[in-house]
């Protein structure tokens, strides 16, 4: 059949339709959450009406199955829009739009930042990415020949590698303990940060959520056992933030790091760090600044140059965040995470290695007996565009970590299940 081409006027037409449709998300993301008002989290995590106006925020290539969220996720057109717009304004004389009208619109995002974190705005600076804000903290802390810092073997590589830095530099000694994939209970977990604690151990650095396996960890409870012991503790929320409800004080921890552009939704290449008040003052900054600085938050900010756009539209991630609920974000992953692992668990060689006693969290973690993670990764990118990847650290755990976000379909899910179900039954070429 030959195809008839649209009229001119209509296409226009159709395409501002589309445009108006892609730039109302929040609006919609509102309304849509309007409409179950009164309805538990789980009730919605199941509705598929109003995940349909969620995952239609996004501009994102539906022939390819992204369950790689984990590493970075793509933002809300809403908020691409946004970033494009500052960047096309700071472009236009860039030593003024910068440095007069953009770069003051960090204090808003900064802002709201801290009313989602549940601190005081003057404990939050705006990053790059969690591994900036981790290593401000890494690298500023004094500490001295000796000097213990506990971490695990499943903490992100690059904080692992700041750590053997600073302990080929400064003689520090640096202590990985290992845990069973996975973890057994939370006091197991903590019990195990506890026993590898010394009279010299200054730093306890661990995961909130582990990016591996996204095994939690009970972060209040270690905090609380380092403080009797006058341990700092720092928490890595990479994987946490904007998953799933939490506030600062759910963790009293001194110092947590995180990327805006995974489950926040946020710009690529923007990030946050918190910093306990009472602690600003004695963390050295990574850039150098200023000393009336000393004790002030933006003295972690001092990188020189920027683009304010990313940093700037936070503020429109954050509002799309709130929109949905972070509740309902919190059900939507875990109804999305079961949904795979329940038709998988009924295979015995398919090994579940994340935790599924957890109550938060949607990354999943699988592996298939007897078949490598790497070309099992291979095999469902190349053979059925599902994209993935694979975390091999044998003879601890070897496996697919599985990432969904906000815009992900059941259809996604299913096809991803079918072809893992195939996988088991008859290997891959």
């Amino acid at each position: 059949m030959q195809r008839v081409p649209m009229p001119r006027r209509n296409f226009l037409r159709a395409a501002a339709a589309f445009a108006a449709f892609q730039n109302d998300a929040v609006p919609r993301a509102q309304a849509a959450a309007a409409s179950v008002s009164g309805q538990t989290a789980r009730a919605v995590a199941r509705d598929e009406d109003f995940w349909f106006h969620v995952r239609h925020a996004f501009t994102v290539d539906r022939n390819i199955v992204n369950l790689n969220n984990g590493g970075v996720s793509p933002a809300p057109k809403v908020v691409m829009d946004a970033e494009i717009r500052y960047l096309e304004m700071e472009n236009m004389t860039p030593t003024y739009y910068m440095w007069r009208i953009l770069d003051p619109g960090i204090e808003l995002a900064r802002r709201r930042l801290a009313q989602v974190f549940g601190c005081d705005p003057e404990e939050i600076a705006i990053t790059r990415n969690a591994s900036e804000s981790l290593e401000i903290v890494q690298l500023g802390l004094d500490l001295q020949r000796g000097d213990e810092v506990v971490s695990t073997n499943q903490d992100y590589p690059r904080m692992i590698a700041t750590w053997r830095q600073r302990e080929a530099r400064d003689g520090i000694v640096f202590k990985q303990i290992k845990f069973t994939v996975p973890a057994p209970s939370m006091d197991y977990l903590a019990k195990q940060i506890e026993d590898a604690v010394t009279p010299r151990t200054k730093v306890i650095h661990i995961c909130h959520v582990t990016n591996r396996t996204g095994q939690i960890f009970p972060v209040r409870q270690i905090c609380r056992m380092a403080k009797l012991r006058g341990i700092e503790v720092i928490v890595d929320g990479a994987h946490s933030f904007a998953q799933f409800p939490f506030k600062r004080d759910d963790l009293e921890c001194d110092y947590f790091g995180t990327s805006l552009h995974k489950w926040l939704l946020a710009p690529i290449g923007t990030g946050m760090l918190y910093v306990k008040r009472d602690k600003i003052p004695k963390i050295w900054p990574m850039f150098g600044a200023d000393d009336s600085l000393k004790n002030d938050i933006r003295k972690f900010e001092q990188i020189g140059t920027h683009p304010a756009s990313q940093r700037n539209a936070i503020t429109e991630a954050v509002n799309f965040h709130e929109s949905i609920g972070i509740e309902r974000k919190a059900e939507r992953f875990r109804y999305l995470r079961q949904r795979w692992a329940d038709r998988l668990r009924a295979f015995p060689n398919v090994q579940i290695l994340h935790n599924e006693d957890t109550v938060q969290g949607g990354i999943g973690f699988v592996n298939v007996k007897g078949i490598d993670s790497a070309k099992l990764v291979n095999h469902l990118w190349t053979k059925h565009r599902i994209w993935t990847t694979a975390f091999p650290t044998p003879p601890e755990y070897d496996g697919l970590r599985i990432t969904p976000n906000v815009y992900t379909t059941l259809e996604e899910i299913d096809e991803f299940a079918l072809v893992m179900e195939q996988v088991a039954k008859n290997g891959i070429a």
